[in-house]
């Protein structure tokens, strides 16, 4: 059912792809404001705010904070044109989005979940959204990629009540 819920909100999607400058308002590590709407990247889940990211050397920082970080340094490096898909139930526009660096197209999706900067979003089921993203996210595991590297309680394992 939620397929075909995501079907019928990317039926009545735009059409035109949205870009946005670096200063963008982030909310979290996978959505920002621009001009007065809310914009969340489709597939990606990112740390929660007032969750704790615990580093190698053993500091405690945020770890939605340094989801933010993530996707606040991928849009300074090139220029960021996204494609809406559909609609999030708090009345965000899920976007697809890819990231112009160095002359290369870059989806912004694989690269925050790649660089261990978020994580493959899931249904409720605990089925991946994108099973490119969660093969993403597992090679980011592997090589403890980001935050990876360090402790945190996975923001799908919190979501899903399993935490």
């Amino acid at each position: 059912m939620a397929i075909a819920m995501l079907v019928a909100s990317a039926a009545v999607a735009q059409d035109k792809t949205i870009s946005f400058p670096s200063d963008v308002s982030f909310e979290t590590g996978d959505t920002w404001a621009y001009e007065g709407r809310k914009y969340r990247v489709f597939g990606v889940q990112s740390c929660l705010r007032g969750t704790t990211f615990r580093s190698p050397d053993g500091d405690e920082v945020d770890c939605g904070m340094r989801s933010i970080a993530s996707i606040a340094a991928l849009f300074s490096t090139g220029s960021i044109g996204c494609q809406p898909v559909g609609n999030a139930k708090d009345g965000a526009t899920f976007v697809v989005c890819a990231a112009e660096i160095d002359g290369m197209t870059v989806d912004v999706g694989t690269a925050l979940i790649s660089s261990g900067g978020a994580f493959a979003a899931v249904f409720p089921s605990g089925a991946p959204v994108s099973a490119s993203y969660a093969i993403a996210e597992k090679a980011a595991k592997d090589s403890r990629a980001g935050l990876w590297a360090g402790r945190f309680v996975h923001p799908v394992s919190l979501l899903l009540g399993e935490q």
